[in-house]
């Protein structure tokens, strides 16, 4: 539109002196002249070199100047100007591009674009100018706003008042003559007077005068498809609206009666003498019933009124909750659920799920065999000897005790000094050690219990530690035993700085996990026993940790705190999975032999079984409990896990985890064993099976330690 309205602007100056040379034409155009197209240039310029470079840009120069002196003459043809064709001998318009019906998008990546009347190239202008000198020239120039670019061109033309006008008047839906008036008289130009000559004298058609067989043929059609009732006739609507009544069909006969699921709209109760005017004395309340009657609440009241007494019918006042009930009346029958529910009678004993009988999923621990009775605390925590033979409990009263398990004897009484929270046996069959938490150190102890050639090799390979002659920075610090505690069995101690909650032992016994009672990252610490050496495996804390687990056969540490389950690789330092237990505070943890299936004891009294490979949320979970559950644990061989609670109970599931990838575990529970006596609240504080046999054992708040076969 902007190469139209420019077109008579830019050539004004074009066929006045038609013995201006092409450069002056060149000037009054706006364009300049950029030298010749020919071959004859284009040798001449490579000839000339750098030189030619200097001459273009003196002809620039020199063009330049030509359009400043000339251009006040340009304004003044400009206003001279009345009509534009008045000396242009030329039929069509004088365009300055020649282009033709050409898409300027070809000449994107040219220097030039189009060509002149002569043939010439219109170069582009040069655009040296970035955002901030158009903002300038958009501050400084006022007619900024009405400067636009010829596309044909490429140059910035300015609009005169008449074309600014003509803009306005387009973008507001207007016609672009301004003389051009749409609202004027309409011209009747076949008038109702009757003329002497006719405006046609072609005589009429020969189809005016004969009727047409096309359209006899469709009435035809029509007439066949009415007689047939292919076609109805539109029959007028009656617009007054249909009103039903919604349970005027009642008897059995009717649609809504032989619909087998209709219910029939309820009936109101029959008026007893408590409705009378005149009711007998007994039905009238005294004033002790009155006021009662009014303190309760509506919907306890045996009635919705109080029985009046009225010498006559005459005397009855108008009802007062009249317009109130005729409306919850008819809510009640329209909100009435107007459908029969069929009752499905099922047996209660059919919800239950078949699960084995107990007995056909022996062996599992059944009855007390033997009470280990010495500690003078509360024993909170147990361990049992790879072997099965020998039994290390912790209590409150600052002792570590071994106890021969068969026999219940206790063989060798170690005080520590401090409240034992965990002791833990090195699984590792050629090494014995016991690890005992004591307040903010773990302890390595030697029970020398068992064969002699295994203490001997234990107490060497302890010994045989040679210290770097550069130690390390570590979290915690390796001290050795003096002679006086080697003689009680203490070979060495590690100090952490803050309380110790737990210790756990690596599958293959040269690692161990400890869990420290302190905020921060720095609450789970591996300890190798090889070397000596701490580290922190961790960066942040994602809350407080309860519980750590090494995986029996993957490079896996399990991660309990008090809302979820985390699973860390240890080799590749990542996130495996983030179990989500659904329950208050985890306070235990227990991984399957397999590896492939983890329980949890939370406070609330559940019990949840995750299957990993199934999903991170849990597999079942299990209520059995009255109270806080404060231990379970697996069976190393056997079907078995139990859990031990505050209140008093060990329960034994079996739990068969099956090869099969499709079947589900199956869990039953088979046994409740009780034997423990509440003590502050406190029952079961910690269980542990043996590892060959399907027994288990408990420690108890109560100072005990029982054995159930």
């Amino acid at each position: 539109m902007l190469s139209l309205l420019c077109a008579p602007a830019l050539s004004l100056g074009d066929g006045r002196d038609s013995g201006l040379s092409d450069r002056e034409e060149s000037v009054f155009s706006g364009l300049e002249d950029s030298g010749s197209d020919s071959s004859a240039d284009t040798t001449a310029e490579e000839e000339n070199g750098a030189s030619g470079d200097e001459n273009h840009s003196g002809m620039e120069k020199t063009t330049g100047q030509q359009a400043e002196t000339s251009s006040p003459r340009t304004e003044e043809m400009r206003v001279q100007g009345g009509d534009e064709y008045a000396e242009d001998s030329s039929d069509e318009e004088d365009v300055r591009n020649t282009v033709g019906n050409v898409p300027l998008e070809w000449y994107d990546d040219f220097p030039h674009v189009g060509y002149d009347l002569d043939g010439k190239r219109i170069y582009k202008p040069i655009r040296t100018r970035d955002e901030l000198d158009q903002f300038l020239d958009k501050m400084d120039d006022p007619d900024y706003w009405r400067t636009v670019q010829d596309r044909m061109t490429g140059r910035d033309v300015r609009l005169t008042d008449e074309q600014v006008a003509l803009v306005q008047r387009l973008q507001r839906g207007q016609f672009g003559d301004v003389s051009f008036d749409p609202y004027e008289p309409a011209v009747d130009f076949f008038s109702g007077d009757l003329m002497i000559h006719p405006v046609t004298n072609r005589p009429a058609d020969k189809r005016s005068f004969i009727p047409s067989l096309v359209e006899k043929e469709k009435v035809s059609r029509l007439v066949h498809a009415i007689k047939m009732g292919w076609i109805q006739p539109r029959r007028p609507r009656d617009p007054t609206p249909t009103f039903y009544d919604l349970w005027a069909q009642e008897d059995p006969n009717a649609v809504l009666g032989r619909h087998k699921m209709h219910v029939p709209a309820p009936k109101l109760a029959l008026p007893g003498h408590a409705e009378s005017y005149n009711p007998p004395p007994e039905y009238l309340p005294s004033e002790e019933e009155r006021l009662a009657w009014e303190q309760q609440e509506p919907a306890e009241r045996k009635l919705n009124f109080l029985p009046r007494k009225f010498p006559s019918l005459r005397a009855v006042p108008a009802y007062g909750r009249f317009i109130q009930e005729r409306f919850e009346r008819c809510l009640d029958l329209y909100l009435c659920p107007r459908q029969r529910k069929m009752r499905v009678n099922v047996d209660p004993e059919d919800l239950i799920p078949k699960l084995p009988r107990p007995r056909d999923l022996q062996p599992f621990p059944t009855c007390q065999a033997l009470v280990y009775r010495g500690h003078g605390d509360l024993v909170r925590c147990l361990s049992v000897s790879p072997g099965g033979q020998w039994l290390a409990s912790g209590s409150d009263d600052g002792s570590v005790r071994l106890w021969e398990v068969a026999t219940a004897r206790c063989m060798r009484t170690v005080p520590v000094g401090g409240v034992v929270r965990s002791v833990a046996w090195n699984p590792h069959p050629t090494i014995c050690l016991v690890a005992v938490a004591v307040e903010d150190a773990v302890l390595l102890l030697n029970p020398a219990l068992g064969d002699r050639l295994v203490v001997g090799s234990t107490d060497q390979l302890l010994s045989g530690f040679t210290p770097p002659a550069e130690p390390a920075l570590q979290p915690a610090h390796w001290l050795e035993a003096s002679e006086e505690e080697r003689q009680e069995g203490l070979r060495l101690r590690i100090r952490h700085g803050k309380p110790v909650t737990q210790v756990t032992w690596h599958g293959r016994g040269d690692y161990m996990a400890v869990v420290l009672a302190a905020p921060g990252h720095t609450q789970v610490l591996i300890h190798q026993l090889s070397r000596r050496r701490s580290q922190s495996p961790f960066r942040r804390s994602h809350g407080q940790v309860q519980r750590v687990a090494f995986h029996p056969v993957r490079p896996f540490l399990l991660v309990a705190s008090q809302r979820s389950v985390r699973l860390y690789h240890l080799l590749r330092q990542e996130l495996t999975k983030k179990l989500m237990p659904n329950c208050k505070w985890v306070s235990s943890l227990a991984v399957h032999p397999a590896g492939d299936n983890v329980i949890c004891g939370s406070y609330d009294s559940k019990l949840v079984w995750f299957d990993l490979d199934l999903s991170t949320r849990p597999y079942r979970v299990l209520r059995h409990h009255k109270k806080a559950l404060r231990a379970v644990a697996f069976h190393p061989q056997y079907p078995l896990f139990a859990s031990g609670s505050d209140d008093g109970s060990v329960i034994v599931c079996h739990g068969m985890v099956y090869n099969d990838l499709l079947q589900n575990p199956l869990l039953v529970p088979v046994k409740v064993l009780r034997g423990h006596v509440l003590t502050r609240d406190l029952g079961v504080l910690d269980v542990a099976f043996h590892p060959t046999q399907p027994w288990v054992f408990s420690s108890g708040a109560d100072g005990t330690i029982r054995l159930f076969t």
